[in-house]
This record gives structure tokens, C-alpha cells and sequence, in this order.
């Protein structure tokens, strides 16, 4: 039998089920998902292997208007992930008219790969609603197949990876197949604690936040992981460390609960809050935190 092999990449704007969708086609959670928009900021690769296939699935930002240096380097993974696709998962919801960023949708249009078009959380809308969208989106893009799912019930998910088969290329795999990332380890953890920052912090700090693994150790019966959370000011800091320490250490419990979950082992982690002003307006500051 042949093989198949390729880069799915998926694209759509802020909060419409991205990261959701990615963790249930692979089985595995690899994309930090909360409820808050622009959570994810990197291109993340996630690998789902077959004796027959491998799919190389790309996580990606939701398309935002620039207000930051940092938002000017998520466009440009988006950007990438539009010419390096061999499919496109395109996602929406049942709430959107239409994308955010209408340049992106256009260059979507002018697409000559495969396009595969996801109108997520049908669960929340009446079936007319849905329909309603369908109908739109397949007028949009017309092209393009049009699936109504729900990631995060796992609704309608199954038939998603059989039409990707469907529309792969033969080709040997890119990676091993033992691989489930290109990611290193450390990326994981820091996005991990990012993830509880979301949570557990209100407003706009979680944005402000970057987190930098320093130290991770791995010894017979434990692993040792230190990690500054780096914020623009003091105020932030403040925020984040909480009265008596009680909001950093509610994020460093709810991380170590999950770090330990993701690497199946005991973690000892440690966690320290440092401020690099303005590091979301400074390219040299995103290079060293790897944007």
C-alpha cells in the first residue's frame, strides 16, 4: 500500500476552536487551550503517525490586527503556514461571519492546495443556524469542503481525517515516526505554565507573560524544572506573585499537575517572576524568547 505524508496546516481567527481541534486529531494535548483569545502564539507542529501515513498537523495564531512587535511575528506564522500547506484546515464557528482579517481570507481564496473549511461549535447553535453557515461558507469559499464540527465534544471529528487522507500526497514520512513534535521539551513545559497563567489571572497581565524555562534536570525518579515568568512592569509582577505569594503558587501547583501528566513523572518545579519592560515591542527581546 502507498504512502501518505503532508503538512495540514490550520488557520482562523482568534477563539474559534484551533488548538481544540489539533489536540483531538492527535489524541494528545499539545496546544494550551483556554477560553481567552490569542492564546496560542508560535507555530506549533503536532505529528500523527500511521504505518500508511504521517500528517504533519500546524497549529497556528488566530489572525490578528498588529498592536504589538509580538502580534507582527504571529502574522508571519500565519503568513508561512499559507504557502507551506500541502491542506489547509480552515476554521471558523457558527458565530462568525466572517474572518477578522480579510486580507488572510483572500489569500485563502487564491489558495491551489486542498482547502477544508470547519464551522466549530455547531453544538452551541440551532440547526438552522448551522445550516445557515454552511451555506455561507460554502458561497465564500467554493472551492473548499465544507465539514460542521465540534471539537471540543469530539462531534463530526472522525470523518475530518479521512478527507485529509483523502487529499494528502504520497510521500515518504518527514519525521520519524516515533516523533510527536519538532518541538524541544522545555517549549512544552513553558507553554504548559502559560496555560495556568491564562487561567488563573484575569485581564490583560496574561498577555504581558512569557515564560522561560532555565533549568530542566531529569533525574532517576524526578525532574527538576525552574521557570521565570517575564512580565513588562512591576505592577505586573505584583499581580502575578499575589498577596503572600498565594497567585504564583496556585499557577506553580496547577502546572506541576499537568507538567507531571505530560511527562509521567514526579516534577519538582520552581517558579520565579522577572520584568523585562516592554518586551513585546522589542524584535531582539522576541528572538530571545524564540518568536
Amino acid at each position: 500500500m502507498s504512502h501518505k505524508s503532508g503538512f495540514v496546516n490550520i488557520v482562523g481567527s482568534p477563539n474559534v476552536g484551533k488548538s481544540t481541534l489539533m489536540n483531538r486529531l492527535l489524541g494528545e494535548k499539545l496546544s494550551i487551550v483556554t477560553s481567552k483569545a490569542q492564546t496560542t502564539r508560535h507555530r506549533i507542529r503536532g505529528i500523527l503517525n500511521h504505518e500508511n501515513y504521517q500528517i504533519v498537523f500546524s497549529d497556528t495564531p488566530g489572525v490578528v490586527n498588529s498592536a504589538y512587535q509580538l502580534h507582527d511575528t504571529m502574522m508571519k506564522y500565519v503568513s508561512t503556514s499559507l504557502s507551506d500547506a500541502d491542506v489547509l484546515l480552515f476554521i471558523t464557528d457558527v458565530f462568525e461571519d466572517t474572518m477578522n482579517h480579510a486580507d488572510t481570507l483572500e489569500k485563502i481564496k487564491e489558495l491551489k492546495v486542498p482547502v477544508i473549511c470547519l464551522v466549530n461549535k455547531m453544538d452551541l447553535r440551532d440547526q438552522k443556524v448551522v445550516a445557515d453557515r454552511l451555506a455561507h461558507w460554502a458561497k465564500q469559499l467554493p472551492n473548499a469542503t465544507i465539514i460542521p464540527t465540534s471539537a471540543l465534544h469530539n462531534f463530526n471529528v472522525e470523518p475530518i481525517l479521512s478527507v485529509i487522507l483523502d487529499k494528502l500526497p504520497e510521500s515518504p514520512a518527514f519525521f520519524d515516526k516515533d516523533e510527536i513534535s519538532d518541538r524541544p521539551m522545555r517549549f512544552f513545559i513553558s507553554e504548559i505554565i502559560r496555560e495556568k497563567i491564562f487561567l488563573n489571572i484575569k485581564k490583560e497581565v496574561p498577555y504581558a507573560c512569557e515564560v522561560e524555562v532555565t533549568e530542566y534536570i531529569e533525574e532517576e525518579d524526578i525532574i527538576r524544572i525552574r521557570a521565570n515568568i517575564i512580565v513588562e512592569r512591576d505592577s505586573q509582577k505584583g499581580i502575578l506573585i499575589g498577596a503572600k505569594g498565594r497567585q504564583l503558587k496556585y499557577i506553580g501547583i496547577d502546572s506541576r499537575k499537568d507538567i507531571e501528566k505530560f511527562v509521567d513523572k514526579h516534577v519538582f518545579l520552581e517558579t520565579f517572576v522577572k520584568v523585562d519592560k516592554d518586551w513585546r515591542s522589542n524584535e531582539g527581546k522576541l528572538k530571545k524568547y524564540g518568536y
